[in-house]
């Protein structure tokens, strides 16, 4: 079956890539980021602020929507993207990060757990996410993988693995819906041999993209760098590659470095929320005192919203004061410029400047690169 979802890659400039991700609900340039609708919202913006922060393409997660409302009701309501009046792609992961972090019972068939809304016993099999999940109606779907910690003993990464990849046959199997991808997930710690098993036979099942799955869990840097390096070195070069949970700038764009298309994190409105902010210049806290009285934006260059309208001695005065309108204000900025990074990275790459633009965007926020291409951030 033709997959209705595809990448057309347009340019190269070493192994970063720039193209087109034709979907049922429009086409994507990456590589681009998914900002997080968790239950079906990105916190405290709608769908226009999302569009005017330049966002093509917005993730949700099966495991909340699943819960509540519940998948048959959205279903009934026209489907995700009725339900959340957003008319572009949606992505949907499997919920396995989210039943991660509620310590489940694994084996064999499947995972269980407590609802974290009422306590109730809830079971997800590799064919339930993806039942779900076509209830909701995203253009891409996601099996469900097994997610583990790190650093954990190679043993532990590998039946993880190996699970991931018995449960990615059986989510194959049984998916239908012709207007809907299914990417597989690699998964294998952040082990180089693993990584490359997982990639070659999760690409031997037949998935048209794929998901690189259990990174942001404990690795380093570097160690991300080897594990992708290995994935991207065996995924077939034609199908979009999908780093999950990666949203931080250095991060990102030695992603894309590596031949990476697609991200998603909380990080942009996670931060807001806690009155963080990101810049070109650096990350910073709108509480600083010394902010009280400052009369200009947060980036004179940026342009979005909140830069063109608000100053920063404003922002702050609803931050420290709990206003609601902080948070979103803020999320708008941080959204802008999160979509900006991967913006301005394929325009340097259609210019054959790629590695140039990185080692600046590094510099200007007093990021320092380490021997194996990857940023890190010497105040952290």
């Amino acid at each position: 079956m033709t997959s209705p979802v595809d990448l057309a890659i347009e340019f190269r400039d070493g192994s970063a890539r720039t193209g087109i991700l034709h979907t049922p609900h429009g086409d994507v340039a990456t590589p681009a980021f998914m900002a997080v609708g968790t239950r079906g919202a990105v916190r405290a913006l709608d769908p226009d602020d999302l569009r005017a922060a330049g966002a093509e393409i917005i993730l949700a997660n099966t495991y909340h929507l699943m819960l509540k409302p519940g998948a048959a009701t959205v279903e009934r309501l026209g489907g995700l993207h009725r339900f959340m009046a957003w008319g572009g792609p949606i992505l949907t992961d499997s919920g396995g990060y989210q039943v991660f972090s509620l310590d489940p019972r694994v084996d064999e068939d499947g995972v269980g757990f407590r609802s974290t809304y009422d306590g109730s016993a809830v079971r997800l099999t590799p064919e339930a996410a993806v039942a779900v999940q076509e209830q909701l109606g995203a253009d891409i779907a996601m099996v469900l993988d097994q997610l583990i910690g790190l650093p954990a003993p190679k043993e532990a990464v590998r039946d993880a693995m190996e699970r991931t990849l018995r449960w990615s046959a059986r989510a194959a199997a049984v998916h239908r819906r012709a207007d809907q991808a299914l990417f597989g997930i690699v998964q294998g710690g952040s082990d180089p041999e693993l990584r490359a098993a997982s990639a070659r036979r999760t690409a031997e099942i037949g998935f048209p993209g794929y998901g690189i799955g259990g990174l942001s869990v404990g690795e380093s840097a570097a160690d991300r760098g080897r594990a992708l390096d290995a994935v991207c070195g065996v995924l077939p070069d034609s199908a979009p590659r999908y780093v999950m949970g990666i949203g931080d700038t250095a991060g990102v764009l030695d992603a894309v470095a590596r031949g990476c298309d697609l991200f998603d994190c909380v990080w942009p409105t996670r931060l807001a929320r806690h009155g963080k902010v990101l810049t070109r210049l650096g990350d910073f806290s709108i509480r600083r005192a010394e902010f009280a009285d400052a009369d200009r934006p947060i980036d004179p260059e940026c342009r979005c919203s909140t830069c063109s309208r608000y100053s920063l001695a404003y922002l702050r005065h609803l931050r420290v004061t709990g206003e609601m309108l902080g948070h979103r204000l803020l999320s708008i900025h941080n959204l802008t410029y999160t979509l900006a990074v991967l913006s301005e990275g394929r325009a340097s790459i259609r210019e054959g400047r790629f590695d140039a633009h990185r080692a600046a965007v590094a510099a200007a926020r007093g990021e320092e690169t380490t021997s194996d291409g990857y940023a890190t951030d010497p105040s952290a």
